[in-house]
């Protein structure tokens, strides 16, 4: 069964000795931060910061710091499933007879049991009223930044045209008890959602979810194909929809056993300057004008725990989170380019960076085509660079990849470079905010059709005999 709740997840985290207890007095200045990352850096545990000065909340920090975490959060080990489900999803044939329409009935059934439903009462509904954002232990990580910040926050907006529900996982600085400046990314759903209400000189509702259960929370980092609502994802991860309570002063659902829910909106008007943060990039993000949250409400369980998350130069716990959302997103990219065989996002490239691609290339110029193709999908499109391998190339090791690099990339004939291209806004060596050049490199095997006129040369490689002789005899050489 699927976890109804964080708390259900922390529970089976202590059960199998990957949470750890911090009795201690500690501080959410500074100090919760760095022991955070010396946590996530070596692989460390989740931890429960039970005493925490001058809050009332305990605080669980590094709580998807693993894969093996991430395998109990999302109870699978082959996160491309995922993808696979929404495919199938997506494959389904218009019936033309009473029984292609029997057929579909499984699949119709399977639709029903990932959607949502929303329910009268829930445990976040244990304590409403009280609305005060200096309450939450949220951290200060690095000695420059700016504040506080709230660093797990699920922002929960709706498409003021078609209502599909947004979750977004976007930093907020607070600033006083009723504000907190929303940091969203011109590229980020959320913020198209607040654009389009900002024509209108409206203010967007939003919510802020702080601490819900495991898919819940990958479903709001994960970028979804457009239109498909993130509640519906998260059902379709965890194999059974949400049960989700209806917020008291704003027109939106949250999960009913999510530990604190902040209600209220984001207004146009209100601009503030956000920043600096240390940043995903391992650099501090320079101070920049974004829009502020006003708080209306507050809805808690009794003695809500408040998830945070610290980032920093990779690898940290995002980079495990990111890890998963690569596998998953897997079958969806293939739906799109059918000659892609793996894909990969190195943690080390902070995952918008770099992105490493094998295919099974078929004509001359294909490498350089499922390059732009990838360029043009949702959010690959802020990829700084692309690499492009054959089919017999390891993307997932990096030898593997360098030796493509050097032994079949020409860089006249092999680079390309497109300028004035979108890029990540946190990207640091971009000449301006949200818009550099991008890297593509063709390391795939050259055709006489791509301009290379020399005799290919043969790769060195075992014969079989040889092959099968060694490996039937391994054991008698005593090597191991």
């Amino acid at each position: 069964m699927p976890f109804e709740s964080i708390r259900e997840y922390i529970d089976r985290l202590e059960d199998i000795g990957q949470l750890r207890h911090v009795k201690s007095k500690v501080s959410s200045d500074l100090e919760i931060g760095e022991i955070l990352r010396r946590l996530v850096y070596k692989q460390g545990p989740s931890v429960l910061f039970e005493n925490v000065d001058n809050y009332k909340m305990k605080v669980l920090g590094n709580a998807f710091g693993s894969i093996k975490r991430m395998e109990i959060a999302l109870e699978m080990k082959r996160f491309e499933e995922i993808g696979e489900r929404i495919v199938g999803l997506t494959r389904m044939e218009i019936p033309t007879s009473m029984i292609d329409k029997i057929k579909m009935l499984p699949k119709l059934s399977e639709i029903t049991e990932y959607a949502p439903k929303t329910v009268n009462k829930g445990t976040v509904m244990e304590n409403i009223g009280k609305a005060n954002l200096l309450d939450l232990p949220a951290l200060r990580s690095w000695p420059n930044d700016a504040g506080r910040f709230i660093t797990f926050g699920l922002v929960l907006t709706k498409h003021p045209e078609n209502n599909v529900r947004n979750l977004g996982v976007y930093r907020m600085q607070i600033i006083d008890e009723k504000k907190a400046i929303m940091h969203w990314q011109i590229h980020k759903r959320g913020a198209q959602h607040y654009l389009m209400k900002k024509e209108k000189n409206e203010k967007i509702e939003v919510g802020v979810i702080i601490g819900a259960d495991p898919a819940t929370i990958f479903a709001a980092v994960a970028p979804v194909p457009e239109g498909l609502d993130k509640y519906l994802f998260a059902g379709i991860v965890r194999k059974k929809g949400l049960r989700l309570v209806k917020c008291n002063t704003i027109d939106l659902e949250v999960p009913a056993d999510a530990e604190i829910v902040l209600e209220g909106y984001v207004d146009p008007n209100d601009i503030r300057i956000e920043g600096p943060f240390g940043d995903h990039t391992g650099y501090y993000t320079p101070p920049e004008p974004y829009p502020t949250f006003h708080l209306n409400s507050i809805m808690h369980r009794d003695d809500p725990i408040y998830h945070t998350t610290v980032v920093g130069k990779p690898i940290v716990e995002d980079a495990y989170i990111g890890k998963v959302i690569e596998r998953s997103f897997l079958p969806l990219i293939q739906m799109f380019h059918p000659e892609v065989i793996d894909f990969a996002m190195p943690a080390a490239g902070w995952f918008q960076g770099l992105a490493i691609v094998s295919i099974k290339k078929i004509y001359a110029g294909q490498a350089k085509k499922v390059m732009l193709g990838l360029w043009g999908l949702g959010q690959l499109s802020l990829t700084k660079i692309i690499i492009v391998v054959d089919h017999d190339i390891n993307i997932h090791d990096m030898n593997d990849v360098i030796w493509a690099i050097t032994t079949r990339v020409d860089a006249r004939r092999d680079i390309i470079i497109i300028d004035n291209a979108p890029t990540d806004t946190l990207d640091p060596a971009s000449p301006l905010l949200n818009l550099g050049s991008k890297l593509g490199i063709d390391a795939t095997q050259k055709w006489k059709e791509e301009g290379y006129e020399r005799e290919p040369q043969e790769l060195s490689v075992v014969d079989n005999v040889t092959k099968e002789l060694v490996d039937r005899r391994w054991k008698e050489y005593n090597l191991e």
